[in-house]
């Protein structure tokens, strides 16, 4: 989210599955579709078939998604900044950049200051401080003249950014973005070649990620890499393109835009700061910026806060914003949060939905954290690793004082309400069967314990019970059990106060507290449909205009726009770059298309060319982008974890690296002789998530009831392993054992003239279930992107050697 929010405007998908079918080149890279997305494979296999679509992957793995490749590319684990920014060096020095969208839709033109500078794999600014790293970012501004940013529409200017690109990117060339991925020459060519091509304006390239992608202690840049690829080869806005982050999980994207994250409200309103933001009027000030759609903050802010505190919420307290919870400095991202646990900082957890016994980084040092509690409350479907890691192997009962609470809930045919998918498309989903036994919806246990615990504080008291007390809670359905869905589904949209009906635009929140809004962006998905009758969100039209846009189908977030920044679909004068693909044109002094605009339509297009990317300040696409903390542009370094030394620079890691303390984030030391070989995790298409479900489902165990490790035939035969013996995986924090896999999905690869043999590791058992095996995240690190403390599962060191006597 980001490393696409940071380019774009926005953390989320630029396109959607549908709109795979218009795509010339997909470069699939971190990301297995025809295991984890396959519905997003069926419509990838469409344009194959129908328009002789290529297909890139990359992965270190042969998987079911390369099987189906026109060019399938081995790299090495984390080494997918080189890759990428190979491809860019490629298509700039054969002018195969979309020069027209570069110059008109990005900010390659501006011009940064002249202190800037790039030496020995760090920019300018950098500084030491305590043992902490960070950046002063002064010399990563662009010049202006007061009022407005310097630009050079020729892109000659030295210190333009287009020029400073040309220069970082010119290092990455072919030989030796070969020597760090392992790629050979011949092999990457065709893939630089193959994809540049889509840099045409009559051609769409579509790349396609997951964790693969983030889940590096750079995961950020990695997806920066991304966008910029597509920027420079005009990829965003239009049919077939884009960059497309496919989420873990079919509500990923819905719990992310509902504040998943511990810095975010929802509609990615940042949470205020305990020292920065004094009152509303000193929110507002500071983070709203002058120019680009996010101008408009204040509305959402307040229509928020009249949504959480109702009629309590007055223009004359602030509307509640003394109540809204603050950030304070601490760390509280998921590794920051175990971290606290362990050093006894925290008294309780709820876990809902959650497994992280299984899939947090250095999984046997959070349950270890887990014994520090007082309480914990698990809500989920089976008794999970977490509800039950006080019988944990190797642990005695006896000693656990944390006291558990195991809340059974509905799976998600049990239950009523909408789920959004990775291309923001939010759809209702109404209830099958009722939840077996005791178990209860979110709904029903959310709504019952937030009662419980206002209860509490209206007769016991509390430290600071307003909050609680305050809120605007009434989602009863008389004679009905569960809350009404409708009520929240209402809230969630937005509406007048004083009025029952969906507002159809958050054009129309107002910050004057006449407005109540639960979620900003999700405005207009309770609207009735005016010709079906129906919310927005229930739809199910398959109407379409040829491009698979289906707008009568569910509700697209932002106002049912289906491909992000589709001003970038066409010229500066309003002409498609493609006929065949014309998403809009500009025809008889108004625009006519097949989506809603993500723009201004009601000026000219030469007007509403100049902010193509509406949710920035300046509303270009940033090439370069200078609020990141580790860097205007990607840079390649190492994993924390690594077989060899950085080829580039003496940096061997990214400095702004979130590294924790304690066991579970000890790390081998580069080449250590000890731990040889690269391990990454990965997903099978059997098994879900942390196994929570699937291993308890006896049809899916049957299929693929064992944790095994995937090693190469090569490797198998130094070591003396056959299929199905079991092995032990080593890594600096502990071992595991499984059974070798011994097969060509895994292949050693030559780094800089060293072979490096890489081995994979599915995450998804644990010592619950009726399939039970080791946990593949007691060896991964804690170790994290310096941006969103994201931990680096996918490229780590290990050893394999073969249980004995065995």
């Amino acid at each position: 989210m980001a490393g696409l929010a940071a380019s774009f405007g926005r953390g989320a998908m630029t396109n959607h599955f549908n709109d795979y079918i218009n795509t010339d080149v997909f470069l699939v890279i971190g990301s297995n579709s025809a295991e984890t997305h396959p519905m997003a494979m069926k419509w990838i296999n469409e344009a194959r078939n129908k328009k002789g679509a290529k297909l890139i992957v990359v992965d270190p793995r042969l998987t079911k998604t390369a099987a189906h490749a026109d060019i399938f590319v081995r790299h090495r684990p984390g080494t997918d900044i080189p890759f990428l920014l190979g491809i860019m060096n490629y298509a700039i020095e054969n002018e195969l950049y979309h020069h027209e969208y570069l110059v008109k839709y990005t900010n390659a033109s501006y011009i940064v200051k002249p202190e800037f500078g790039f030496k020995d794999g760090l920019f300018s600014g950098a500084k030491l401080d305590n043992g902490v790293f960070t950046y002063d970012k002064n010399t990563w501004q662009f010049e202006d003249d007061g009022k407005t940013i310097k630009k050079d529409p020729t892109l000659q200017h030295p210190n333009c950014v287009f020029q400073l690109l040309k220069k970082h990117v010119s290092r990455y060339d072919i030989k030796t973005v070969s020597e760090i991925t392992g790629v050979p020459e011949k092999v990457y060519r065709k893939v630089c070649e193959t994809f540049a091509a889509t840099g045409a304006r009559d051609k769409s390239g579509n790349i396609i990620y997951a964790m693969g992608i983030t889940q590096h202690t750079y995961g950020t840049q990695n997806v920066r890499a991304i966008a910029m690829l597509q920027l420079l080869l005009g990829n965003i806005g239009k049919p077939g393109g884009g960059v497309n982050a496919q989420r873990g999980e079919s509500n990923v994207q819905g719990s992310t835009d509902l504040a998943m994250l511990s810095h975010l409200l929802p509609g990615y309103l940042g949470v205020p700061n305990a020292t920065k933001h004094t009152n509303l009027q000193d929110y507002i000030e500071k983070e709203t910026p002058a120019s680009g759609y996010w101008k408009n903050k204040p509305k959402f802010l307040v229509s928020l806060l009249k949504a959480f505190y109702g009629d309590n919420a007055t223009k004359e307290n602030d509307f509640c914003f003394d109540y809204l919870p603050k950030v304070d400095g601490r760390d509280h991202s998921h590794m920051g949060f175990f971290q606290d646990m362990y050093d006894g900082k925290v008294k309780g957890l709820i876990a809902w939905g959650q497994n992280p016994a299984v899939g947090g980084p250095g999984a046997a040092f959070e349950r270890e954290a887990m014994k520090k509690l007082d309480w914990m409350v698990v809500v989920d479907l089976f008794e999970t690793e977490t509800a039950a890691f006080w019988h944990a192997p190797n642990v005695d009962p006896g000693e656990v004082q944390t006291e558990c609470f195991l809340l059974p809930a509905a799976f998600s045919f049990e239950k009523e309400g909408t789920v959004t998918n990775s291309g923001r498309w939010i759809q209702y989903r109404y209830k099958a069967v009722n939840p077996p036994g005791e178990a209860k919806s979110d709904t029903w246990i959310a709504d019952r314990l937030f009662k419980e615990i206002r209860r509490l504080y209206r007769e016991q008291g509390g430290a600071f019970p307003e909050p609680i007390l305050a809120m605007d809670w009434n989602y009863d359905k008389p004679g009905h059990e569960e809350p009404d869905i409708a009520k929240i589904a209402l809230e969630i949209n937005g509406y007048r106060v004083g009025e029952n009906r969906a507002l159809d635009s958050f054009g129309k929140l107002k910050d004057d507290g006449s407005t109540a809004c639960g979620m900003w962006i999700y405005t207009g998905y309770w609207a009735v449909d005016q010709e079906l009758g129906v919310p927005n969100c229930q739809r199910r039209s398959t109407e379409d205009s040829g491009l698979g846009t289906y707008l009568k189908w569910a509700f697209s977030w932002p106002l049912n726009r289906r491909i992000l920044y589709n001003r970038c679909s066409a010229d500066e004068h309003g002409k498609p770059w493609d006929e065949s693909r014309a998403l809009f044109r500009w025809q008889d002094g108004r625009w006519v298309g097949h989506d809603v605009p993500d723009f201004n339509a009601k000026v000219v297009p030469e007007v509403s060319a100049e902010t193509p990317f509406i949710m920035l300040p300046k509303g270009h696409g940033r090439l370069f982008a200078n609020n990141l903390v580790d860097g205007p542009f990607p840079e390649h370094y190492e994993p924390m974890e690594s077989p060899v030394t950085n080829r580039l620079s003496k940096q061997q890691n990214t400095p702004c690296a979130a590294v924790f303390k304690g066991q579970w984030a000890d790390l081998a030391k580069v080449g250590d002789a000890k731990y040889p070989y690269v391990a990454t995790t990965h997903r099978v298409v059997e098994h879900y998530q942390s196994g929570a479900v699937t291993r308890n489902n006896p049809s899916l165990v049957e299929v693929c009831p064992w944790m095994y490790v995937s090693i190469s035939e090569e490797l198998a035969r130094e070591k003396g392993i056959r299929p199905g013996d079991e092995v032990w995986i080593e890594t600096a924090r502990g071992r595991i054992k499984a059974l070798a896999q011994v097969s060509p999905v895994v292949k050693p690869l030559k780094v800089n003239g060293k072979k490096v043999e890489v081995v994979g590791l599915p995450w998804h058992w644990g010592y619950q279930g009726i399939a039970m095996g080791a946990t593949a995240n007691d060896l991964t690190p804690a170790v994290g992107d310096g941006n969103t403390k994201i931990p680096e599962y996918k490229a780590f060191l290990c050893n394999i050697r073969k249980v004995q006597g065995v």
